[in-house]
Order: structure tokens, then sequence, then C-alpha cells
């Protein structure tokens, strides 16, 4: 076991666990934010996607052994108020279904349009490929992403 220190949606995080530990693991179990969900557990479909230090990653697929110091943001700590862009966007466009996989393609979302302003919607299904959703609202998903980009 070791004592592992982040911070996590701006605040500061310790955490005692094996240095394997996944981080969905350690932002589900051991600090209770259920937002972000366990999908294939392998980095294959992108439920898990957070981000660390800015970059969308799969939590499923990142250690204890790497956190530490780094800024790790969840679907809680996108918008303090659940008022992002990109979260307005989602409830516009209707795009859950069943909502397993819509924290995962949020953030991964997010990443790119923290990167790029008006993506190209070429840009976001390159950037969103691998993010999978078994209810098939991809092209809610897109329509989402180009209003969130509009509306920043």
């Amino acid at each position: 076991m070791a004592v592992v220190a982040f911070t996590i949606n701006g605040r500061p995080a310790k955490v005692e666990v094996a240095p394997d530990t996944p981080l969905l693991w350690i932002v589900r179990e051991h600090l209770k934010l259920s937002g972000t969900k366990y999908g294939c557990g392998t980095g294959l479909c992108g439920s898990c996607t957070v981000h660390v230090d800015g970059r969308a990653v799969r939590s499923c697929q990142v250690v204890a052994s790497q956190l530490g110091g780094k800024q790790v943001t969840t679907i809680e700590g996108l918008a303090a108020d659940a008022n992002h862009p990109l979260q307005r966007a989602w409830i516009a466009e209707q795009v859950p279904q069943c909502g397993y996989c819509q924290s995962g393609q949020i953030m991964q979302a997010a990443e790119l349009l923290a990167t790029n302003k008006k993506p190209s919607r070429e840009q976001i299904v390159a950037h969103m490929d691998g993010n999978l959703c078994r209810c098939g609202t991809y092209p809610r998903i897109v329509r989402a992403i180009e209003r969130a980009a509009r509306e920043a």
C-alpha cells in the first residue's frame, strides 16, 4: 500500500491504495464520485474517461503510482453547477438514451473544445472515435458538440 496525493476536481486528495489500483476505482470506491462509469475495464470503450492534467484518459488504464501531484477532473468537476456548455448542449440535443456512456463522452468532447474552439464535423468525429455508445446516439453527440462550440 502507498499514499498517493493528487488534486481532484480542484481539491487535494490523498488515498492509501496499492500502486497498481486503477484511477477508476480510486474515483468511484475511495472518493465516492460515481459519475465516472466502468465500461470494459480495458480502455476500449471510453465510459471511464476523465482528465489528467487536462488530457482525456481512460481511468481504468491509469494506476495510482502515476497520479502523484497530478490534476484529475471528473464529470463532477467539469463545471461546479453542471452548467458547462457541453452539459447544456447534451440536454438541448437530447443526447442520452440510457446515459451510461455519457460522462465519458462529455469528458472526451471537453478535451477537444479546450484545444479547438471551433472544430469541424470531421474533427469531432475523429476526436470522439473510440468512445462507444451502445444506444447509437452518435449523431446527437456530434450535434451537441457542434452546439457547444457555437455557444461557448
